[in-house]
C-alpha cells in the first residue's frame, strides 16, 4: 500500500496578493536543489489518524510552530512521483520564517563514511507568490496552489 501524507498550505491575502507558506526539505539530497524540490509542511499519517490531526502534527513538527486557529479547507490528494498520496488543507494564517524550528533526523553521511550525522527536516521555509510557488514547489503539489485559488474563489 502506499504511503499516505497530510500536510497544511498555509495561506495568506487574497487575489494578486495571496502568498502561500512553502518549505525546503533539509539534509544533504536537497541542499543544492531550489525549483521543483519546496513542499507544503507534511508528513506521514499514523494507521487510523484523522488526516487534519496528522495534518497539524507534521506542521507543528516541521515549523516549531502550532498550526493557527482557523477554519482548514481540504483541498483534496495529489500522488507524488514517488507513489506516496499527500492530502493538504488550506488554511488561513501568519508565520515568521525566521522563527522556523524544525525537527531533525539522522543521517549515514556522506555515504560508507560510517559517520552519522543530524540534519533538519526542513532547513528553511518562505512566503511565495502563486506564481513563484508553482515554480519552487514539487511540481505534483502544484496542483493544490490552483485548488486553493478556486476555494477562494479567484481561481
Amino acid at each position: 500500500m502506499a504511503e499516505h501524507s497530510a500536510g497544511i498550505l498555509l495561506y495568506r491575502g487574497r487575489g494578486d496578493d495571496l502568498r502561500v507558506l512553502l518549505v525546503h526539505p533539509g539534509g544533504p539530497f536537497f541542499a543544492k536543489k531550489d525549483d521543483g524540490a519546496w513542499s507544503i509542511p507534511k508528513g506521514l499519517v499514523e494507521e487510523g489518524e484523522d488526516l487534519l490531526a496528522a495534518a497539524r502534527r507534521e506542521f507543528a513538527e516541521e515549523t516549531g510552530h502550532a498550526v493557527p486557529d482557523g477554519i482548514a479547507t481540504d483541498l483534496g490528494q495529489v500522488r507524488l512521483r514517488s507513489g506516496k498520496y499527500v492530502t493538504a488543507f488550506a488554511l488561513q494564517g501568519d508565520f515568521d520564517p525566521d522563527t522556523l524550528r524544525s525537527n531533525t533526523f539522522e543521517l549515514s553521511w556522506p555515504p560508507r563514511s560510517g559517520r552519522t550525522q543530524v540534519f533538519p527536516e526542513v532547513d528553511r521555509a518562505g512566503w511565495f507568490g502563486v506564481g513563484e510557488a508553482a515554480v519552487k514547489l514539487n511540481p505534483a503539489q502544484v496542483p493544490l496552489i490552483e485548488r486553493l485559488r478556486e476555494a477562494l474563489g479567484a481561481g
